[in-house]
């Protein structure tokens, strides 16, 4: 099975992360699809340019891409002004048919962050047009919809999971990968005090007590047509 992350921003795969380490342990297929260039989060550096953050902020997805034997598409929107525009539409239906994925990840549909919120937009409208013809691209069409699943948003935002998978046995694993996004590890503690590693950990215990495991990712399934599958698709 190919599974996409397609969230706005890298770093935005931390609360899927786990449960994509569990789809490759059956041999599934990674990729990770971003948005915008992740220019804007650099808060420890304020004047920072907006080409050389970027440069940072690839390098870090790629990375964390490669040690999973990963492929990472950047659309390269800028970072706090994503917009829902023909040519982002058409750019991120050709990145989905070019993975062909057949389950993604994105945001939850509310979220703190408006960037995610479009990214959770555009989603919902283009996995429904990778699967159709009137759209062409360079890449074929796909002959099913993927299965799509949010993951949890940051914040006081009411979040009632349908799916819980257990990552207990892969939770270092993302640990260590999510650390490599070294620049927005320095940025999160800046701004909240704790580091990615610590948010996940926090909202993992959780869930995974709330469903009988030391540790899980919890996920709304998109209530779209074709996004929802008769069968079991996650590990």
């Amino acid at each position: 099975m190919n599974v996409v992350s397609i969230m706005a921003h890298q770093d935005d795969e931390m609360f899927c992360l786990g449960t994509m380490l569990r789809c490759r342990a059956r041999g599934d297929r990674l990729y990770f699809i971003t948005l915008t260039d992740g220019s804007k989060g650099f808060v420890q550096r304020p004047d920072i340019s907006r080409a050389e953050a970027a440069k940072i902020r690839a390098a870090e997805m790629a990375a964390l891409a490669g040690a999973v034997d990963a492929e990472c598409i950047n659309l390269g929107e800028p970072d706090e002004f994503l917009h829902d525009t023909d040519d982002v539409r058409m750019r991120l239906i050709e990145a989905i048919r070019r993975t062909k994925a057949q389950l993604v990840f994105t945001h939850y549909e509310q979220d703190y962050n408006l960037d995610h919120i479009t990214t959770n937009s555009l989603v919902r409208h283009c996995a429904m047009q990778s699967c159709l013809p009137v759209l062409p691209t360079a890449s074929a069409v796909l002959t099913e919809h993927p299965a799509v699943f949010m993951i949890e948003p940051h914040g006081p935002i009411p979040f009632a999971p349908t799916h819980y998978v257990d990552i207990s046995a892969v939770r270092e694993e993302k640990a260590r990968l999510l650390a490599g996004h070294v620049s927005q590890e320095e940025a999160t503690r800046k701004a909240l005090g704790k580091g990615l590693g610590d948010l996940c950990e926090i909202t993992s215990r959780f869930r995974g007590w709330q469903v009988g495991c030391e540790h899980a990712e919890a996920f709304v399934a998109m209530a779209a047509r074709g996004a929802v599958k008769p069968r079991a698709v996650l590990p």
